[in-house]
């Protein structure tokens, strides 16, 4: 009798600190890889059928995205470059699970072959791009195109 009171005391106290260890977990989940969303949407909000056949000084817009999973408020700069050329530099800061978008509405010129660049720096490092996106865009000329360059 003795012992079969020991045994039932022994059992409880293991499932009163498995069933507190279990919410202990649930409350404090432990945080998996950190890391950084950084990712392109279209016109219509969606990371497909991105702008690639273009003529030149056609206007297009695109939103860029960052979600910090860092766990952590973190600092990021985003560059977006058009041929080597910068359209946009901006510096944000964003607490764990925060995200942002950045609208970008860019004009495609010169004709050819261009490289629409998007590059995330997580800062203070402003010399090893973080993450790196970029879009392929064939840019050609017609008369249209070049009326509506003349018109900007």
């Amino acid at each position: 009798m003795n012992l079969d009171r020991s045994i039932s005391a022994f059992i409880l106290i293991f499932v009163i600190i498995g069933v507190i260890g279990i919410f202990y977990l649930v409350l404090n989940p432990i945080p998996s890889e950190k890391f950084t969303e950084f990712y392109i949407l279209n016109s219509d909000g969606r990371a497909i059928d991105y702008p690639s056949n273009l003529n030149v000084g056609e206007k297009r817009n695109l939103t860029v995205v960052v979600v910090n999973r860092e766990y952590s408020e973190s600092s990021y700069q985003v560059k977006i470059m058009q041929s080597k050329q910068l359209l946009k530099d901006e510096k944000i800061t964003l607490n764990n699970s925060d995200r942002k978008e950045i609208p970008l509405e860019f004009i495609a010129r010169p004709s050819g072959q261009n490289k629409l660049e998007f590059m995330l720096y997580k800062l203070p490092d402003t010399e090893n791009t973080y993450r790196y996106l970029y879009l392929q865009l064939d840019v050609s000329w017609n008369v249209f195109g070049a009326m509506e360059l003349v018109r900007l």
